[in-house]
């Protein structure tokens, strides 16, 4: 039996397995023993007040906590998947000017940390901030700081996530259907809305679960945000219930399970939604869909795209640029300087240690991500294990479940007393830093390596085996060469949102071991904007530098292609 079990070709699916259980199963299965068994971490064996659990709806901050999370999830949802529907819509069904300047910004959206879009609002419309300096727009500050103010700019900035998957259900199109609903006698709007928006229902419900679970975990954005305006979310309250006297373990277990909760809720109905019809409507007649020029309005689609640009890219970017080679002179107005930038290196400043950590955690959880990446997608793949479906769906947990909530679990998982008779006490040190941006690269890597794994036939892998070559010499030989561009891309997207992953580092940097995102947020939560700005584009400008020198290094063979 156990022969059949660790038969060969299972064993790597264990392995693997057993690799995820340890980096993502395990540290939130913590979190859910913490409420049940409250001292079971530190070698107390007692039931835990389970009461706790209904504190949530007694105690004000908990509650708060509780009813700000789920307003500003569920405004965020709504308005950023309208958001990022219509402008797929638009993208896909019209070519105007500047449409392709939207799928730039929509990248850059994604791949920027909320609490960079976020301090860039706060410089804008603080009450003597940049609109107000420059543009004279009082009403800026009242607008922004409110509960609706906080929905538009969250909507502003995770709509990518629903333009990106309407759009690529967009790419193909069955004519057919609508030339029906026409030849009936409706119109375009009714074709669209009894019969396109309902066969649209699966990628408008991945588009809002993706916002939903991005806006109710995410922590940079409402951390940035409630250093002028108080509204704690669940996420803010756990990382201030580890980081407050005293420590409440218990009540960062109890925010953490029911942060986890939500998002177990919202997939569920996820899932119930789409299982109640079918949408497999493609066929043989299905044609690509191709944006055409419209016969009038291009221009106003184009300047309707460039406002909501301006809003979404150009006042975050925009004020971190402005702020850091500004000086507010008071009632003078402001004058030009690079007194900030030269404040970022001077007196030892924190900024060179901070970049450096950050850099070396995300090299390691890069080439470590990279290794169980690429055996993830290899079991999936190629291999016939019984629980490829298991490996699939923890794989993909860390995305969805939030950073902080993955931090807390590390800190129950590592932080026990008998690990440090082994040498495995890893809380406080760099090394859990590692592991846990390994758990947050993994679902990155895993989708990137088998979009292209899936390109490479099983025949020719199981052809070399035939001729005698193992495991290793199968890789080294065949899937290296064919896959060393997508492990590159994969290992560079891993590397940059390890860099900047604020939420997991605050809650496990050790002491006197700043990280970029940490000195970026202490210096803005000081209320030092303009340092803030200048360490903002200066860390990324060297995190973008250093992607671009890596992908040189790693991709020779097209540098050749070039001279050629």
């Amino acid at each position: 039996m156990l022969n059949r079990i660790f038969a060969y070709g299972n064993r790597t699916g264990w392995l693997v397995l057993a690799v995820l259980v340890l980096l993502i199963l395990l540290p939130l299965a913590a979190v859910v023993v913490q409420v049940l068994l409250p001292g079971v971490f530190f070698g107390t064996w007692q039931i835990g007040d389970l009461s706790l659990l209904l504190d949530v709806f007694k105690r004000p901050l908990w509650s708060q906590s509780l009813k700000n999370t789920l307003i500003l999830g569920a405004g965020t949802t709504l308005l950023g998947t309208v958001i990022g529907g219509a402008l797929a819509s638009v993208r896909a069904r019209w070519s105007f000017p500047g449409a392709r300047l939207l799928d730039l910004a929509v990248w850059l959206l994604i791949i920027t940390p909320s609490f960079i879009l976020a301090q860039g609002w706060v410089m804008f419309a603080a009450p003597g901030g940049l609109a107000r300096q420059w543009l004279g727009w009082d009403w800026v500050h009242s607008a922004v700081f409110t509960p609706a103010g906080l929905i538009f700019i969250m909507s502003l900035s995770k709509f990518p996530f629903a333009y990106l998957a309407v759009h690529a259900a967009l790419e193909w199109k069955v004519d057919r259907l609508s030339e029906a609903a026409r030849m009936n006698g409706g119109s375009s709007w009714t074709a669209w809305r009894t019969i396109q928006a309902p066969l649209l229902l699966p990628a408008y419900c991945s588009g809002a679960m993706l916002v939903f679970m991005d806006a109710v975990g995410d922590f940079g954005l409402p951390a940035s945000i409630a250093a002028v305006f108080r509204f704690p979310t669940l996420p803010y309250s756990i990382y201030s219930a580890l980081y407050t006297s005293p420590i409440r373990f218990d009540m960062a277990g109890v925010l953490s399970f029911y942060l986890v909760l939500i998002i177990a809720l919202a997939m569920s109905l996820q899932f119930y939604a789409l299982r109640k019809s079918r949408y497999d409507f493609l066929s043989s007649r299905a044609v690509r869909s191709e944006p055409r020029r419209p016969a009038r309005g291009d221009w106003a689609l184009a300047a309707g795209t460039a406002a909501l640009l301006a809003a979404a890219v150009g006042i975050p970017f925009g004020s971190n640029l402005v702020s850091s080679i500004t000086r507010s002179n008071g009632s003078a107005g402001s004058s030009l300087t690079f007194e900030h930038y030269r404040q970022l290196f001077a007196n030892g400043g924190q900024l060179a240690d901070g970049l450096l950590h950050s850099l070396g955690i995300a090299a390691g959880a890069a080439a470590i991500g990279l290794a169980v990446g690429f055996l993830v997608s290899y079991v999936l793949t190629y291999s016939t294990f019984k629980l490829r479906q298991t490996v699939d769906v923890i794989s993909l947990i860390s995305l969805a479940v939030p950073g902080v909530v993955l931090g807390i679990g590390y800190i129950f998982v590592w932080n026990q007393a008998w690990l440090e008779k082994i040498g495995l006490l890893l809380y406080g040190k760099p090394a859990i830093l590692i592991l846990a941006s390994v758990a947050g690269a993994i679902p990155v890597i895993t989708r990137v390596v088998t979009g292209a794994m899936a390109k490479v036939p099983k025949g020719l892998l199981a052809a070399a085996q035939m001729q005698g070559a193992p495991f290793g010499r199968r890789v080294r030989t065949i899937l290296l060469p064919l896959l060393r561009g997508a492990l590159v891309s994969a290992a560079l997207a891993a590397f940059g949102a390890s860099v900047f992953d604020l939420a997991t580092t605050s809650i496990l940097f050790p002491p006197n071991f700043m990280t970029l995102p940490v000195v970026i947020n202490k210096a803005f939560e000081d209320l030092k904007f303009g340092y803030a700005a200048a360490a903002t584009l200066t860390g990324g400008g060297i995190v973008i530098a250093v992607i671009l020198a890596a992908e040189w290094l790693f991709k020779p063979r097209k540098r050749k292609e070039r001279k050629t």
